[in-house]
């Protein structure tokens, strides 16, 4: 027999599907104050949200006839009619209120024009409307989460865990708003501790987004972070996204937003994954904040109930401009790494002994003491035999990664800069410039290559050999030219002229490991950006090689003009920076 649910179990399996958690419900709430026009939300909460979510906000509020429709289902003031795909709001469902007072115990209390009211609802069970007070805004009280239903309970996760959620709700929402102002305050106990607070920030849409992020993520980041605003086919891209020497090691802070709402969208993922390809090692993740603005009518939010994912009319458009921008920013960044290598660096010194440095005058008094009539410090002897820099050295110096001054184990350059050191990994940033030009070669003119006077045989596997010459067009392309060579050998006719001369098998080998972990997942203009950069290694000035003084400063000039260079192939660092005045203080100087 089938017979029509209760308001009450419709109520709360709609409840299912947007309130999970308390996180959820604080969710609903916060956008319900930012779709007010709210300029400050204060969020309390007791026991991880389960007994209590307090959001306060300033906010136009609703009239006394709008509290009982705010509660119940599929009411809203947040679309006209029945247009789902013109959504210019965070919420337009009328969802998140009903459902909330259909699980818990709901207390609204709101003013817009007028005298306050409040309104209360009990496991969907409404009261009367009544007189309150409350000079503007709204505050919405929910307590008792799951009251209603107490096998919800038995899944939410501990006080401290639900209190973490909360947390990264508000820091999402944070970011995605730096002109509203948002306070989360643990009352448990019924004493208040804030645990986290943004104000609003001031100056135009940039200076406030990264004066937030400075705030929520932390200034390392916004330091080391390249401003993003670019347009195409209608849609546009803002934000700040990090250099690759500040990559993390998960995706903890790569935060997306789609017309300011916080989502999870895989592809916009992928996306951003796919800008970083050729400047990140597969275990290393970029850090980004960006909003990727689009009329509403080409995404659709209607795909979730908790709308984290969305769906886009034209997604390579998107996908497309989210890769294109953020790897304009990271070429337009030169030879740029991020100030936290330097920062490490310092780390890693362990000075033996230190002590403070005794002043001047305490100087003059000791000598005084020691050797009457002698007042002052002795002077550093003057050598005949210093070098004044030649005219040539003087101007290198002038230049960001300065002079080159020592090669030390035949791997690290030490130059001198206008206003301190660099030391500079010579294979890793080697290995970079002959990316570069293997792609500006095969971009322009095609990679030449130069063909053996002796092919160099090498025996595979099966398996290896197959894919290999599966590979053939693709690496005849990038000048490696193979054959076949009767069982499982293949023959090396020609390979990339830029590498110069090369282990044949050795390149074989690290291209067949780029073909076996790339598998299908990789468009054919990545994977042969890979195979590039697999070559590169190849090509590059090897670690244990002795340089010229003229070699290591043309090497540090040709960093400087070639995108990218700040990191090799990996994403790891190809030079650290350290300042004179970092270097004095690691010498007690200051």
């Amino acid at each position: 027999m089938i017979r029509q649910l209760d308001e009450a179990a419709i109520n709360r399996i709609a409840a299912g599907e947007v309130v999970e958690r308390p996180a959820s419900a604080v969710k609903e709430l916060i956008e319900n104050a930012l779709d007010a026009g709210a300029s400050r939300i204060q969020v309390d909460i007791a026991d991880g949200g389960k007994t209590l979510i307090r959001v306060t906000d300033d906010g136009c509020g609703m009239t006394r006839d709008d509290l009982p429709l705010a509660l119940s289902r599929h009411a809203t003031s947040k679309i006209d009619g029945s247009d789902l795909l013109d959504i210019r709001s965070f919420g337009f469902r009328g969802e998140a209120l009903p459902s909330l007072g259909a699980v818990g115990r709901l207390t609204i209390t709101s003013r817009a024009d007028g005298e306050a009211a409040q309104i209360t609802c009990e496991g969907s069970r409404l009261s009367p409307v009544r007189p309150a007070a409350l000079t503007r805004g709204t505050v919405v009280e929910l307590r008792d989460l799951f009251f209603a239903t107490p096998a919800r309970l038995k899944f939410l996760r501990s006080d401290r865990a639900e209190l973490q959620a909360v947390t990264e709700v508000l820091r999402r929402l944070a970011m995605a708003e730096p002109l509203v102002g948002f306070t989360l305050r643990d009352v448990t106990g019924g004493e208040a501790r804030t645990l986290f607070r943004a104000d609003p920030a001031n100056g135009d849409l940039f200076d406030a987004l990264q004066s937030r992020l400075a705030s929520v993520i932390g200034r390392d980041f916004t330091d080391n972070a390249l401003r993003i605003d670019a347009e195409r086919d209608g849609l546009r891209l803002q934000g700040y996204a990090a250099l690759p020497t500040y990559s993390r090691g998960s995706s903890a802070q790569q935060y997306l937003f789609v017309n300011g709402r916080p989502v999870l969208d895989r592809m916009l993922y992928g996306a951003l994954r796919a800008a970083y390809f050729d400047v990140l090692s597969r275990d290393r993740h970029p850090a980004a904040v960006l909003n990727l603005i689009a009329d509403p009518q080409r995404v659709d939010v209607n795909v979730h109930p908790a709308k984290a994912e969305v769906r886009f009319r034209e997604p390579e458009a998107a996908r497309s401009l989210i890769i294109t921008a953020l790897k304009s920013a990271l070429t337009g960044a030169g030879h740029r790494a991020s100030s936290t290598v330097g920062a490490a660096t310092l780390q890693a010194f362990r000075p033996v002994y230190q002590m403070d440095r005794p002043s001047q005058p305490s100087l003059s008094r000791a000598f005084a003491f020691q050797s009457p009539g002698f007042a002052e410090a002795p002077q550093a002897p003057a050598y005949a035999d210093v070098q004044t820099p030649a005219p040539d050295e003087a101007q290198h110096t002038r230049h960001p990664l300065g002079a080159a001054r020592a090669q030390l184990h035949e791997n690290y350059i030490v130059a001198q800069t206008a206003s301190g050191i660099v030391i500079v990994d010579q294979h890793a940033a080697h290995e970079r410039l002959v990316y570069e030009r293997l792609k500006r070669q095969q971009g322009e003119t095609g990679i030449r290559a130069q063909a053996l006077l002796i092919p160099e045989i090498v025996e595979l596997s099966p398996t290896d050999a197959t894919r290999l010459l599966d590979a053939a067009p693709a690496l005849a392309g990038i000048g490696l030219t193979i054959e076949p060579f009767g069982g499982n050998a293949v023959a090396i006719r020609e390979t990339p002229a830029i590498l110069g001369p090369v282990n044949g098998e050795a390149l074989l080998r690290d291209i067949l490991d780029e073909l076996a972990d790339s598998g299908n997942s990789l468009l054919v203009q990545a994977k042969i950006d890979a195979i590039l950069s697999r070559m590169a290694c190849h090509g590059s000035v090897r670690s244990g090689r002795q340089m010229r003084p003229e070699e290591m400063n043309a090497l540090l000039r040709e960093m400087e003009a070639t995108p990218m260079s700040g990191q090799c192939n990996h994403g790891r660092p190809t030079y650290v920076e350290l300042s004179l005045h970092d270097i004095e203080r690691l010498f007690g100087r200051r």
